[in-house]
């Protein structure tokens, strides 16, 4: 399995400031991709997206795909 390396410190969304109890929060891996967890529970482990899953993610959230 391909060792993934997180990169930078691990960011709450703004959209989680105001009192929200469920977010997620984000980091930057060595390859250009993401690492996310969950903010209440940050010891139950990461996911991992490449660079290709992360922007199509982005994409689909702007594009309101995700029915937000």
């Amino acid at each position: 399995m391909k060792q993934v390396r997180v990169v930078t410190e691990f960011k709450k969304s703004s959209a989680s400031q105001g009192g929200q109890q469920e977010c997620v929060e984000v980091a930057h891996t060595a390859d250009g991709g993401r690492a996310v967890r969950d903010s209440k529970d940050p010891a139950a482990g990461l996911q991992f997206y490449g660079p290709d899953h992360w922007a199509a993610f982005i994409d689909g959230v702007k594009a309101g795909t995700f029915g937000g």
